[in-house]
C-alpha cells in the first residue's frame, strides 16, 4: 500500500513509449519551458489541459482548483498568475469551465461542509446575483449549465482585474483572456464569446449573458 509501483510502471512504460517515437523529446523538454498559454481550469480528473487542446507537454501552463475559480485573495491562484504574466510571458489566459461541474452543482444546492462551503461562497453569491436568470431556466440541467457559463464568465472578468494583468496591459503587452467552457460527454470545447485584451474590454461581470 506505501509504494502504488504500478503507477511507476506505468510512468516506466510511458517514458520509454515516448523516448521511441522521438528521443530527443525529453532533453529538449528540459532545456527550457515557454509556453504561450496560462489555463486556468477545474480540478476535475476528467479535464485534462494538454489533453483537451491536444499539446504535449511544455506547451500550457496549468492551475486548477475546484470550479476554476479566480479569487484574488487567493495566493496559490494570484502566484501562478503573475509568474506566467511576468516570466513566462505568456500571450493568453484561458479560463476553462465545464459541464457537469460537482463545485457548480454543490454551490447551486447550497451544499459543502468545511473548506469546500468557504470555497464556493463565490460561486453562491454569482447564483444570488443571477437568480433571476437561473429561475427562469426550465430544469435543473439547465440552470447547472447556466452557472457553469457564468463562473466561466466571472472567472475571465476577475482574471482581467488581477494587478499583473492591468501592468502587462499598461506596458504595451499583447495578452488576451479567454473564456471556455468543455462538455464531458463528447470532448468539445465551446468558446463563451468574451475575449479581453485590455482594461477597456472588462465591462461588468457576466454581462454578455444578456443582463
Amino acid at each position: 500500500m506505501r509504494v502504488l509501483s504500478h503507477l511507476f510502471e506505468k510512468n516506466r512504460k510511458w517514458a520509454e513509449r515516448i523516448k521511441r517515437s522521438d528521443p530527443d523529446f525529453f532533453a529538449r523538454l528540459a532545456k527550457q519551458q515557454a509556453p504561450q498559454y496560462l489555463w486556468i481550469g477545474c480540478s476535475d480528473s476528467r479535464v485534462p489541459a494538454n489533453q483537451i487542446v491536444d499539446m504535449p507537454p511544455g506547451e500550457v501552463f496549468v492551475h486548477r482548483n475546484i470550479a476554476n475559480l479566480v479569487v484574488h485573495t487567493d495566493v496559490n491562484c494570484m502566484s501562478v498568475i503573475r509568474y506566467a504574466v511576468e516570466v513566462l510571458k505568456i500571450k493568453h489566459i484561458i479560463v476553462c469551465g465545464h459541464y457537469g461541474c460537482g463545485g457548480i452543482k454543490a454551490a447551486l444546492a447550497g451544499d459543502g461542509h468545511g473548506e469546500i462551503k468557504d470555497w464556493l461562497e463565490n460561486v453562491k453569491r454569482l447564483g444570488r446575483r443571477h437568480r433571476h436568470k437561473i429561475d427562469a431556466c426550465r430544469d435543473e440541467d439547465e440552470k447547472h449549465d447556466l452557472l457553469c457559463e457564468l463562473n466561466v464568465i466571472e472567472q475571465a472578468v476577475n482574471v482581467s482585474r488581477t494587478p499583473m494583468v492591468l501592468q502587462a496591459w499598461q506596458s504595451g503587452r499583447e495578452l488576451a483572456v479567454h473564456g471556455w467552457i468543455y462538455r464531458i460527454e463528447d470532448g468539445i470545447l465551446k468558446d463563451l464569446d468574451i475575449c479581453i485584451t485590455g482594461p477597456e474590454d472588462t465591462g461588468s461581470p457576466t454581462s454578455s449573458r444578456g443582463d
